[in-house]
């Protein structure tokens, strides 16, 4: 029988799941994270209290690897509001920036991931635990879509300065 959600864990998945449809429709919309649009303002804020109500998660009973990632997800959201503001950077600046929020969008689901297939469907469980052969190929598909989505991202940014 997998592990029940508690009330703190089914907020941190709700908000999870709005943070993610936030940051898909930011990049659907505009190719990329944009911070000044709805989307990107909810994707913005649900990082934020998704990541601090994980704080308060914890299947070990203290800091975890979730935690860790948690961390470096607003550390990279931080880098992507700052990173444009480093004049010293010059043209680099939207590429590194929307590096850094692909990377937040990327470490949102690698917990999600993992804890899914370990609790999907409830009757029997996908997957046994983060090792299983199947939550490290979906982890590793999912990293796949980061590096072909970073540079598909990066070409496009390209070719937008080119018309400018």
């Amino acid at each position: 029988m997998p592990h029940p959600i508690s009330t703190l864990g089914a907020a941190h998945t709700a908000i999870s799941l709005v943070t993610f449809a936030a940051g898909f429709v930011s990049f659907a919309r505009y190719r990329t994270i944009e911070s000044a649009s709805r989307s990107g303002r909810v994707y913005l804020v649900g990082m934020l209290i998704s990541v601090l109500t994980s704080f308060g998660l914890s299947s070990t009973g203290g800091f975890n690897v979730g935690h860790a990632l948690g961390i470096l997800a607003l550390l990279a959201t931080l880098g992507g509001l700052v990173i444009p503001k480093l004049n010293f950077l010059g043209r680099v600046r939207p590429y590194l920036s929307q590096f850094a929020f692909g990377f937040s969008f990327f470490l949102l689901l690698v917990p999600g991931i993992n804890e899914t297939l370990t609790r999907l469907p409830a009757s029997h469980p996908l997957a046994s635990g983060p090792e299983s052969p199947l939550v490290r190929g979906a982890l590793a598909t999912w990293l796949g879509i980061f590096v072909v989505g970073s540079i598909v991202q990066f070409l496009w940014l390209r070719s937008q300065r080119s018309r400018a």
